[in-house]
């Protein structure tokens, strides 16, 4: 069972810009989600105008068909948040290239469920989620090398050095953070934390 829990308030109100759509998660039962304390949330947020609530929004193709009605809404939408495991918050991330699409919980490393999603699409469960400075693509899992601090530099031609079938995620994440006009994310000098993958170690946070 995956537990996500709710970034702080503050957190979530900075990320609310311009007119923003909420999309909530109710769909996997082995993922703990706090549907309450999300409801209070999000009735205080500014500039909301649309909360969704649907399920397994970690199928692309589902994802899609939930969300055919709310297309005008969503088009008009200057910030997408979603309440949802890091595997939905990719998903909806991938659907929507052109949107600043933010997570509002973090999944905390348990083994279970992660999904189902066709992709090869992940959630690193990493217990503070980075998907809101890398513009949707996890670094944890999108990189082979689960780099927090950019490009290892071995890439080539886009294509992982370790895995010559993955296209490099540092590569992914710097397009995707160019096409959003949020390149300076690159350059944010963040507190050290602990890397879940290595507990001995502590890489910045981008």
């Amino acid at each position: 069972m995956l537990i996500t829990q709710l970034k702080s308030k503050e957190t979530i109100e900075a990320l609310a810009q311009g007119k923003t759509v909420i999309i909530n998660c109710h769909g996997c039962k082995e993922v703990y989600f706090a549907e309450h304390e999300a409801d209070e949330l999000q009735k205080d947020l500014n500039g909301v105008t649309q909360i969704i609530t649907t399920d397994y929004i970690c199928n692309p193709d589902n994802l899609k068909l939930q969300l055919q009605k709310h297309t005008d809404v969503i088009d008009a939408a200057d910030t997408i948040l979603v309440f949802s495991c890091g595997v939905g918050v990719q998903t909806v991330a991938a659907q929507f290239e052109s949107k600043k699409v933010y997570s509002c919980c973090d999944t905390y490393p348990l083994p279970g469920f992660q999904g189902v999603t066709p992709l090869n699409v992940d959630c690193g469960q990493c217990g503070e989620c980075y998907l809101n400075g890398t513009g949707g693509i996890c670094p944890i899992t999108a990189c082979s090398k689960s780099l927090l601090n950019g490009q290892c530099g071995g890439a080539k031609e886009g294509m992982c050095e370790v895995d010559k079938e993955m296209e490099c995620g540092w590569e992914r994440i710097y397009r995707k953070l160019e096409k959003l006009n949020k390149l300076d994310n690159m350059k944010y000098d963040a507190p050290k934390v602990r890397n879940y993958h290595n507990p001995n170690a502590e890489e910045p946070i981008i």
